[in-house]
C-alpha cells in the first residue's frame, strides 16, 4: 500500500500520479475479485453438469430439456460477448 502524499507540499503532477496508481491498484483488485467470482460460478456449473444437472435418465422429460435450453441460451450470450461472436461480432 502506498503512503499518501501531503497535498499542500506535493506538486500537483505528483498527486495526480499517486491518484492514478491508487486507481490502477483498485482496478486490479476488483478485476481479480470478479475473476474469482466467475471461476467459482464456472466450477459450480461444471460440477452440476458432471452430475447431469441432477437429472436421472429414467426421469428425463421435456421440462428438463427446456431448462437446459434456457441455460444454454444464457451461456451462449456470455460466450458470444467474450469471443466477439454472434451479435457481438465485429
Amino acid at each position: 500500500m502506498m503512503t499518501r502524499l501531503n497535498p499542500i507540499t506535493t506538486p500537483r503532477h505528483q498527486l495526480r500520479a499517486e491518484k492514478a496508481a491508487r486507481n490502477k491498484e483498485a482496478a486490479l483488485t476488483a478485476f481479480i475479485g470478479k475473476k474469482a467470482e466467475i471461476d467459482e460460478m464456472l466450477a459450480r456449473l461444471t460440477s452440476l453438469s458432471d452430475d447431469h444437472f441432477n437429472a436421472h435418465a429414467d426421469e428425463i422429460n421435456w421440462g428438463h430439456v427446456g431448462t437446459l435450453e434456457h441455460y444454454a441460451s444464457l451461456l451462449k450470450r456470455i460466450t458470444y460477448s467474450a469471443f466477439s461472436e454472434g451479435e457481438h461480432a465485429e
